[in-house]
């Protein structure tokens, strides 16, 4: 039969010539079918079209009464009767009568078959016939995967379906990423090479994409065309002044009853510093050196101050000069009021200061620290090096660079400054997109080895331990706001739970921890043990992808990139060869 689409004609999915079986059990996932004969097992070129029926991973047809069904083969089988036959003389003088487990992968209707859909509203019937897929009726799908409206969406060219080299898959990059992305997979299995192809499709599409990268492996696709590549501790730094007080607190640790009250508040005076307290006459002799001195202060005029200039005060954000935090907090140690006229601030408060010192040492030790330096800029002047903050500000302004790559190989593992200034980065680009700056022009942010950065938390002196949750946060509420996220990773079993939940598309590459395949079908509603069993014997840059806006997974060969990431593993080969072409010492 020929399938009738609105404006003309397609590819019969049921042509008698790739008929292989019979359906003999049906269930919501799976049928069972039943092949007349093992010669439709063999492989067969039929007019032009080389297939392989029965191996595993092929794509089948099946007939319905209304709908017809696209499925995969999962299993093949023999009777146990016919099991204690096999031998090589039986093969080549008798027929078998195998079984194969097909997984339903969608349904689709027979005049409007263009329209495919998961849920299945009706199930194949025994007896139903079972046909291998012909390339160019599965093309027909893969070529507007997870398209909304036909000929109206960006599409992203991934690959080849590893089952059929000439079927090219391009997908919908609103499905890619609208509900965000994880890219996964073991050492050695590809990962770097997808997120090269999705940022070299993006860059084609004028789609803006921030890229961490913690190893500088991207360093040359950043350095093509309408790309930007910054790197941390070398051509700029995140400034502290753009942390937030939560930031803070990650980096010195403060006690809950004396430290953090006492820090809180000089950050408060620090910023009256900064908005000018000390032109106020009332304030003048408590002002000296940038420093503001509490003992024998009005407590009511410096109330009445903060609460002029509230929202400069509580913005969240470390905008004040932090060289003067240690002294500041020294200031703070005073009596809550003086003896003789409550209304004042009293005298210096030795336990106070005494409960302090920690602190106070914390964050001289942390100023001073080399990799935190490089990191925040806390003795580098703005005109020095580069803020980050204001590449971003300006990346998002150019409309002819589409990649920026923030760079972490310059820096080192020591004081989770990694991790404090990723999840930094991420709070700055959430804060953004709360105030709807991506909501005309969606963003993606790439974190390459995800599990460096999320699922991580600080541990004070007293070890309560804060978690880093601007990724988490990310993953959560920002789809709406037009900010997408994309994890790569080779831990997923590493990813918190509620963050991994939250993608709605994977490209999982070879996964053979049992965790990390069980994260994975955790936070995946399509991957059934189906789907995970494929996942140890995928190849090199295989990979299998699915989604919710997906109608069916696929198992696709990603295309090589035209820039190669720096990922290529050492060839211990390479010292023999040059130990040979090492000229010999002459004495």
């Amino acid at each position: 039969m020929t399938i009738q689409k609105r404006g003309g004609n397609i590819v019969n999915p049921f042509n008698p010539n790739y008929f292989i079986g019979y359906v003999n059990h049906v269930s919501p996932q799976y049928v069972k079918v039943h092949f007349p004969s093992s010669v439709l097992l063999n492989k067969n070129i039929l007019f032009g079209e080389e297939f392989n029926g029965g191996l595993i991973g092929n794509f089948v047809t099946i007939e319905g009464e209304n709908y017809g069904f696209i499925g995969k083969i999962a299993e093949l089988d023999l009777p146990e009767k016919e099991r204690l036959s096999l031998s090589e003389k039986a093969f080549q003088s008798s027929d078998f009568h195998p079984t194969a487990k097909v997984e339903i992968l969608l349904s689709f209707d027979y005049f409007e078959s263009h329209k495919a859909q998961r849920s299945l509203n009706a199930f194949p019937n025994i007896g139903a016939k079972v046909y291998v897929c012909a390339k160019k009726f599965i093309q027909q799908y893969v070529m507007r995967f997870g398209q909304k409206d036909e000929g109206d969406e960006l599409l992203l060219q991934l690959g080849t379906l590893t089952s059929n080299k000439n079927t090219v898959v391009r997908i919908s990059q609103q499905a890619m990423f609208g509900r965000h992305c994880a890219i996964v997979g073991t050492t050695g299995g590809g990962k770097s090479w997808s997120v090269s192809k999705l940022i070299e499709s993006m860059k084609q599409n004028h789609t803006k994409a921030i890229l961490i990268d913690p190893t500088g492996e991207y360093s040359e696709l950043a350095q093509a065309g309408n790309s930007k590549s910054t790197i941390l501790g070398e051509t700029s730094f995140f400034s502290y002044k753009k942390l937030t007080i939560e930031d803070l607190f990650f980096l010195v640790k403060p006690a809950g009853r004396v430290q953090a009250p006492k820090l809180l508040e000089a950050i408060r005076s620090l910023k009256c510093i900064e908005l000018g307290i000390d032109n106020e006459p009332q304030f003048s002799e408590f002002c000296n050196n940038g420093i503001l001195t509490k003992k024998g202060m009005t407590k009511l005029d410096l109330e009445r101050y903060c609460y002029k200039h509230n929202n400069e005060i509580d913005n969240g954000l470390l905008t004040f000069e932090i060289s003067k935090l240690e002294q500041q907090i020294n200031a703070e140690c005073v009596w809550d009021t003086d003896r003789q006229n409550p209304l004042k601030f009293g005298d210096k408060n030795d336990t106070d200061l005494a409960n302090c010192t920690s602190l106070i040492t914390r964050i001289g030790s942390i100023r001073r620290t080399g990799v935190l330096q490089t990191a925040f800029g806390f003795t580098q002047m703005e005109e020095e090096l580069n803020d980050l903050t204001k590449e971003i500000d300006d990346f998002l302004k150019d409309n002819n660079t589409y990649l920026l790559r923030i760079g972490f190989e310059k820096i080192g593992f020591e004081s989770q400054a990694r991790e404090i200034v990723a999840n930094a980065i991420g709070k700055y680009l959430l804060l953004k997109a709360r105030n709807g700056e991506f909501k005309t022009n969606p963003i993606v942010l790439f974190v390459d080895e995800a599990h460096q950065f999320l699922n991580n938390s600080v541990v004070d002196e007293y070890f309560a331990s804060a978690s880093l949750s601007a990724f988490d946060q990310i993953a959560k509420e920002c789809r709406k706001y037009g900010l997408f996220l994309c994890l790569a990773t080779q831990m997923p079993k590493d990813i918190p739970v509620g963050t991994l939940s939250q993608m709605g598309t994977f490209l999982v590459h070879r996964l053979i921890n049992y965790n990390d395949k069980e994260a994975i079908k955790q936070a995946c509603s399509s991957a059934n043990a189906e789907l995970l069993s494929f996942l140890p014997v995928l190849g090199a840059g295989e990979a299998i992808l699915t989604g919710v806006d997906f109608p069916m997974s696929l198992t696709i060969k990603v295309d090589k990139p035209m820039i190669i990431p720096d990922s290529k593993t050492p060839n211990f080969v390479d010292i023999l060869k040059r130990e040979q072409t090492r000229q010999p010492v002459i004495t």
